[in-house]
């Protein structure tokens, strides 16, 4: 991977994990999770503006986790569940290493203890 690449990937991965560190854009995340919505449906449980539900829906389709279309003056949501999986594998990848170092980190104290005993 090239640096170039790898500066693109944390850009990317900024965006996503920005995407979900807000609770309404979980919440909306949640809600396309049960199938495609138009914006007003998304809009009604929200105690919020249309424009400002609006502003959520265009940061989640930025990042990727959120894909929209028009159809007359309707516009509807839905998820995009490559864009989740590409999280989950990011966050699979952390848990992996820091299990790794754990455990050689459990390895040396044992170590340790056997030369100490």
């Amino acid at each position: 991977m090239t640096l170039n690449d790898m500066i693109k990937r944390q850009a990317e991965l900024d965006l996503m994990y920005a995407a979900l560190a807000d609770p309404t854009r979980r919440a909306i995340i949640a809600r396309l999770a049960q199938g495609p919505a138009s914006v007003s449906e998304l809009a009604q449980p929200l105690a919020m503006s249309l424009p400002a539900v609006t502003q959520h829906l265009k940061l989640l389709e930025q990042s990727g986790f959120v894909s929209s279309h028009k159809l007359g003056r309707v516009r509807t949501c839905r998820i995009e569940p490559a864009r989740l999986a590409a999280a989950e594998s990011w966050l699979a990848g952390q848990r992996a290493a820091w299990s790794a170092r754990f455990d050689r980190m459990d390895a040396l104290l044992l170590e340790g203890k056997e030369l100490d005993g």
